[in-house]
């Protein structure tokens, strides 16, 4: 009895570890994270992540293309790996996501936009100093 017992609590474990994987997967390929922690949205994952997240999210639309992006990259990094457990950094490159870029009315990048529960609660649009940011993301946090 202990046998079979042992025997059908192993193929469960292997069965979990399945669904698990599968799981991982598919959360892999909708976010992609560079190595601080930031998250590479596309419109789904962005979407998903607004209904889900509870912590402050803050939102750098970018492009590959555009030189103070380049610039801000490297400040957004920084301040992910200091704030990586009170916040949650992402990117969306507008040229891939227009039709997140059209929603929130992103005229100009790049653009920062913070969403609390989902909701945008402030922005800043264009190049400016970490300081500015971290003084941003401070005011929201708890």
């Amino acid at each position: 009895m202990t046998e079979e017992f042992n025997s059908e609590l192993e193929h469960l474990k292997m069965k979990k570890m399945k669904e698990l994987m599968k799981e991982l997967i598919i959360n892999r390929a909708s976010q992609k994270r560079n190595p601080t922690g930031v998250l590479h949205l596309n419109s789904k994952s962005f979407k998903e992540l607004l209904k889900n997240e509870s912590r402050p999210i803050l939102v750098d639309f970018w492009a590959e293309w555009c030189a103070p992006c380049r610039m801000l990259a490297p400040i957004i990094d920084r301040l992910a790996e200091r704030y990586f457990d009170k916040i949650v950094f992402a990117k969306i490159n507008v040229d891939e996501c227009p039709d997140i870029a059209m929603q929130y009315g992103i005229m100009a990048i790049p653009t920062l936009i913070l969403f609390v529960k989902g909701i945008e609660v402030n922005r800043i649009v264009g190049l400016v100093p970490e300081k500015q940011i971290e003084a941003l993301i401070k005011n929201y946090l708890k």
